[in-house]
């Protein structure tokens, strides 16, 4: 279950009534939830439910055709995709977008907020602080001994890790991951969860995932979404016994 901080009010992240339309079709349709601070929320359902399209809509890559979405008090629907992540939002896409021909620490060394505009560039220096902080971010995505490695050389899993640790680095409050685990092993897909539980400590995680196994392993909620609507939501052990959720997706 959640583990909520009574400091905590108000959502982090608060989606109402979002829709979009394609050409007279409805991707998304009057979809709403909200993710709590610390809260790990996974969105599961079948192929062309709305999924990957409402991370799409969150970062503003895609526009809405109606609702909002709702960050602290800000209204993402509004904003340009750079001001999104400026916000605190970082999306990790299903295949991982790394620099295989740079070394990890070279990886995290470019996504560290201070060189991501160009006077940031170029007054960036390899300071302790930086130095100290991709060290962190290295132990916390099991890379700490392969930093001088590069990239390339890295597993698929391990790849998934860099990508999520260069998000980190950034320090968003809110991180979304597109099927984290398509590909990994059972090991990978392991550790991978612990490093979820790991970094929720001051952030919120709003995953798609397909693999059931690990939705069990990281889910404080779950919404199931059909035919870009909400079909059900609560913890793993209330979805997975919804009759309407085996029908359509869990039965399959």
């Amino acid at each position: 279950m959640i583990v909520t901080d009574p400091a905590y009010k108000d959502p982090l992240l608060y989606v109402d009534n979002l829709s979009v339309s394609f050409d007279g079709f409805k991707a998304v349709d009057g979809v709403s939830f909200f993710v709590d601070p610390n809260e790990i929320r996974v969105i599961i359902g079948p192929n062309g439910a709305g999924k990957t399209t409402v991370l799409d809509l969150i970062c503003g890559k895609t526009r809405a055709t109606s609702g909002s979405i709702r960050f602290h008090d800000q209204d993402l629907t509004r904003m340009s995709e750079n001001g999104i992540v400026k916000a605190g939002i970082g999306r990790k896409f299903q295949n991982p977008s790394i620099y295989d021909d740079l070394t990890v620490f070279e990886n995290l060394e470019i996504s560290f907020p201070r060189g991501r505009n160009v006077f940031g560039a170029l007054t960036f220096k390899r300071d302790a602080e930086v130095r100290e902080r991709i060290e962190d971010i290295a132990e916390t995505i099991f890379l700490a001994d392969r930093l001088d490695e590069r990239a390339e050389y890295l597993s698929h899993g391990q790849k998934q890790w860099l990508e999520i640790g260069m998000l980190l680095i950034q320090d968003p409050e809110l991180l979304m991951l597109d099927e984290p685990v398509a590909g990994m092993s059972v090991s990978e897909r392991g550790k991978t969860a612990e490093l979820l539980h790991k970094i929720i400590q001051g952030r919120s995680v709003l995953v798609i995932e397909h693999d059931m196994k690990f939705v069990e392993d990281i889910a404080h909620r779950v919404t199931v979404l059909h035919q870009g609507k909400v079909l059900s939501e609560g913890s793993m052990e209330h979805v997975k016994n919804d009759p309407k959720v085996i029908e359509v997706y869990l039965g399959h």
